[in-house]
């Protein structure tokens, strides 16, 4: 069973949510929080799979209540626009993903399931911002350059191209390789380089200068 809370203080929004999360026999909603200290406590006490997340707030907003509750639980950034400016810095704070509000409900089903899974929600468009939030930031300095190190240079190739955006599907067919081969490539990446998904791969790879 998916134990999923919900983070908004929209009731209206709250209670959509619900519908859908609860229409699904492998999941239930474990709470509700109306802001953002309300969340770390209900989290902090119903210890969820999952954590819809809104950004903006009372008391706390999404983006400190994830800082505080990324190691108990995985968090989905839930946003009105895709050009929230608070994307990066959620990813960046240890969100696994984000989604639109706008979306459709099997939408947020899949997001839930992905992130429940222990893999990240990073859709093409999220990582074109990491990639455009980077471009305008100064020179990247080297990060962990002695866990960059251990990677092979095949692990070191299938980084750039989580990188950039690329799915393991996409990848497989540019290194002319099987996809199970790429996802074993990204399993045995994550471990060396101490990261809990994509989205930090994305991130490191872009602050250690591998790509630009």
């Amino acid at each position: 069973m998916i134990r999923v809370v919900l983070a908004d203080d929209q009731a209206l929004v709250r209670a959509g949510f619900r519908m859908i999360v609860e229409s699904q026999p492998d999941m239930r909603v474990a709470g509700e929080a109306a802001d953002g200290q309300a969340a770390v406590d209900l989290i902090r006490r119903e210890n969820p799979d999952v954590v819809l997340m809104d950004i903006r707030m009372p008391h706390m907003d999404g983006l400190e209540a994830t800082r505080r509750v990324v190691g108990m639980t995985r968090v989905v950034i839930l946003t009105t626009y895709e050009l929230d400016e608070y994307v990066f810095d959620a990813l960046s704070a240890g969100a696994s993903g984000f989604l639109l509000k706008a979306a459709p409900p099997e939408d947020l089903i899949r997001a839930i399931r992905v992130v429940a899974s222990g893999d990240a929600l990073l859709a093409p468009s999220v990582t074109r911002r990491l990639i455009q939030e980077f471009a305008k930031r100064p020179e990247p300095q080297a990060r962990k350059a002695k866990e960059l190190e251990t990677l092979t240079d095949r692990e070191a190739e299938v980084l750039r191209e989580v990188a950039r955006g690329l799915t393991n599907a996409e990848i497989a067919a540019r290194l002319h390789v099987a996809e199970t081969t790429v996802k074993t490539h990204v399993a045995h990446l994550l471990d060396k380089l101490e990261l809990r998904d994509r989205v930090q791969a994305v991130i490191l790879a872009y602050e250690a200068g591998l790509v630009g």
